[in-house]
């Protein structure tokens, strides 16, 4: 179960993981936090997950990219 839980993480945004390290919460609550903020609210919570999603990975990217002048 733990494999399937890393591969699903590593290949998806990870938003809650990040978070929860970064604040020290468990990954379970947060997550369980966006699901029912989401039902609540009527999704406006998929907006900022998409968003954090978006900023991660633009990090990531940037974090990757080697400068021009390394040759």
């Amino acid at each position: 179960m733990e494999k399937i839980q890393f591969n699903l993480e590593e290949y998806t945004f990870g938003v809650c993981t990040r978070l929860g390290e970064k604040l020290g919460i468990a990954t379970s609550h947060i997550r369980l936090f966006f699901i029912y903020a989401s039902f609540i609210t009527f999704g406006s919570p998929v907006i900022i997950y998409l968003g954090l999603a978006f900023i991660m990975n633009l990090r990531k990217s940037l974090r990757k990219r080697s400068p021009i002048w390394d040759y």
